[in-house]
C-alpha cells in the first residue's frame, strides 16, 4: 500500500468546512444587504424606461404619443405601475430612462465609459 501525499484528512476537511462558512456569510451578507433589490437595480430600471419609450416612439406615427411623454406621461405611466418589475428598483431612473428614450437621446449606460 502506497501513502497519498497531500494534507492530512482532518485539515482538508477543516479548510473546507471554512470556506463554505465565509461563502455562505458572503451570501448571507449579500441577500441581507440588497434583500430583493440587484446592487446593479439602478441600471435595471434606467434600461426598462428607456426601452419602453424607444418602442412607444418607434410606433409614434404622428408624435403625439411622443411629446404626450415628454409632456409627463412618463412620470405618470411609472405612477400607474406601466413600468412593470423594473420601475420598482428606481423609480426616478425609471421615469429619466423613458425621458431620455422619449427624446431621442442615447442610453447613458451604452459605451465603455458612462
Amino acid at each position: 500500500m502506497e501513502r497519498h501525499e497531500g494534507p492530512p484528512r482532518g485539515k482538508f476537511i477543516a479548510c473546507v468546512a471554512t470556506a463554505v462558512l465565509i461563502g455562505t456569510a458572503v451570501a448571507g451578507y449579500g441577500i441581507a444587504r440588497y434583500d430583493e433589490r440587484p446592487p446593479w437595480g439602478t441600471d435595471i430600471a434606467y434600461e426598462g424606461g428607456y426601452l419602453q419609450a424607444v418602442r412607444i416612439r418607434q410606433a409614434d406615427v404622428d408624435g403625439k404619443r411622443t411629446r404626450a411623454l415628454l409632456a409627463g406621461e412618463c412620470a405618470a405611466m411609472e405612477r400607474w405601475g406601466m413600468g412593470g418589475d423594473r420601475a420598482v428598483h428606481d423609480p426616478r431612473a425609471w421615469v429619466e430612462g423613458c425621458l431620455d428614450g422619449a427624446a431621442g437621446r442615447t442610453s447613458k449606460n451604452q459605451g465603455f465609459v458612462r
